[in-house]
């Protein structure tokens, strides 16, 4: 479990992005993004896909990492 995850929670600390912040962007609870960011829960091909447009409007360098961490492009 977890290769978002991980890839998330990374990149939420790398860029200072705030669990909240990211929640409001998806228009999900916080606790759904502690879930995925704490490898309890893994988010679906779906959400993987949101995560990146909220990512992109919140800081685009972010969305790049985070694909690529995802990924695997490193």
């Amino acid at each position: 479990m977890g290769k978002a995850g991980k890839a998330l929670g990374l990149v939420l600390e790398r860029y200072s992005i705030s669990q909240t912040n990211l929640a409001n962007a998806l228009g999900v609870g916080r606790s759904n993004i502690y879930r995925w960011t704490n490898e309890v829960r893994d988010p679906n091909s779906e959400t993987v896909l949101r995560i990146v447009e909220a990512l992109e409007k919140i800081n685009p360098n972010a969305a790049k990492e985070f694909k690529s961490l995802y990924m695997g492009n490193q």
